[in-house]
């Protein structure tokens, strides 16, 4: 059940991200009231490891001045229950951010939920919508977009100069949005990052500020823009590890070190200690098996075939079961160049 407030619950900017549940017992949305309409939608906690939205918020809204909100604001917290443990997502639960609508998920709880939080938010215009995430790897921070417009790009460059564009995976909150209004993810490094919170916290308190987004392209200096091409899994049945030992594939204890680096074709990813041909899953943007486009077995050795850079590699198992390994991107023009 979708939880509604129109005033901020007493005590929320000062609660604890593993502690909002006791405050926020299910997934709430709130809306305040601004100066100026039409409202910025931000979204925190959908996965509840990730903890900078929700304290990037609190710390803008203790910041506040007595005249209250530039903006009128919908803020949505989502995963709460996970925020308790500090994990993604509690077992038997699906992603929060893959059941939003346009998701491939079969109806649930969670889809019909995320529908009421659309149904809600869109009932009248929206300035824009701000998605807030960590990541458990070493990446820089950079914005998400789903189209290819001026304003989206606009919006996401405030953020920073690095924007990757992809469309898949379906189901997530900015590709929910895009169809109302311009559209960002944000992802602003691990969660034990303080730089990470106070980068999305100006970010935030830009956007509420801005009077509107211009729909002029991005100076082309302004913008490195990468197209996500393939989404990059482990199979179940494949055993994994970051240590010598008896496992399948054997990563580098640094994988992470490869995120946002453009690697050449024949760069080693990992060792394999076992014969079967499959180690990886690469799937595209139309949901096609693209694996021996990007990867070979040399001998003992899983490399690459062609020149790529990852992004979201990371070192914790358990987030590689329930998401994936990687992404894979390329770089690309500037829509106005093309």
């Amino acid at each position: 059940m979708l939880k509604y407030y129109d005033t901020l619950p007493e005590g929320f900017t000062q609660t604890p991200p593993g502690q909002i549940h006791e405050l926020l017992p299910a997934p709430t949305l709130i809306h305040l009231q601004g100066r100026r309409e039409p409202p910025l939608f931000i979204s925190v906690l959908l996965h509840g490891n990730e903890p900078v939205g929700l304290q990037a918020v609190q710390a803008l809204l203790q910041d506040l001045p007595a005249s209250g909100l530039p903006r009128s604001l919908y803020l949505f917290v989502g995963n709460v229950q996970a925020a308790a443990k500090g994990v993604r997502r509690l077992p038997g639960q699906p992603d929060f951010n893959r059941v939003w609508p346009g998701t491939d998920h079969p109806e649930c709880a969670e889809t019909n939920l995320m529908r009421q939080v659309v149904d809600t938010v869109t009932r009248g215009p929206l300035f824009a919508s701000v998605d807030v995430h960590n990541n458990t790897g070493l990446n820089p921070h950079y914005a998400c977009v789903n189209r290819l417009d001026n304003r989206f790009l606009q919006l996401a460059t405030l953020f920073g100069r690095t924007v990757v564009y992809f469309i898949r995976p379906r189901g997530v909150q900015s590709m929910a949005l895009a169809a109302h209004c311009p559209a960002v993810t944000l992802e602003c490094g691990k969660p034990e990052d303080a730089h990470g919170i106070e980068h999305a916290r100006d970010y935030l308190h830009a956007c509420l500020n801005l009077a509107d987004i211009p729909d002029s392209p991005v100076a082309h200096h302004d913008l490195d823009l990468f197209h996500t091409v393939a989404q990059v899994k482990v199979p179940d049945s494949v055993k994994i590890s970051f240590t010598p030992g008896e496992a399948e594939l054997i990563f580098d204890p640094d994988l992470d070190h490869m995120n946002f680096r453009e690697l050449p074709s024949g760069t080693v990813l990992a060792r394999v200690n076992s014969s079967q041909p499959l180690h990886l899953l690469a799937h595209d943007e139309q949901g096609v098996d693209v694996t021996f486009r990007y990867f070979e077995t040399i001998r003992d050795r899983l490399v690459l075939t062609r020149r790529v850079m990852p992004s979201m590699l990371t070192l914790d198992e358990t987030i590689i079961r329930q998401d994936c390994l990687c992404y894979l991107m390329e770089r690309m023009a500037p829509p106005a160049s093309r």
